[in-house]
């Protein structure tokens, strides 16, 4: 899940990278395609957490 969450970042800085040489003026479609690479950053932190949860929850209990 670790890699899973690395990879989603460095796809994450990639779009970004890409958008901002792309579109060096502020664009509301740029803008958005970096909302949502960010976005698949924050679901798969969050699906990490889970699987983490769901593995590590009923050893504590």
């Amino acid at each position: 899940m670790f890699g899973f969450v690395i990879t989603t970042e460095l796809i994450n800085t990639a779009i970004e990278t890409t958008v901002d040489i792309a579109m060096p003026s502020k664009n509301e479609k740029a803008k958005l395609a970096k909302d949502i690479a960010a976005g698949a950053v924050v679901i798969s932190a969050i699906t990490s957490a889970i699987v983490g949860l769901i593995i590590f929850v009923p050893k504590i209990l």
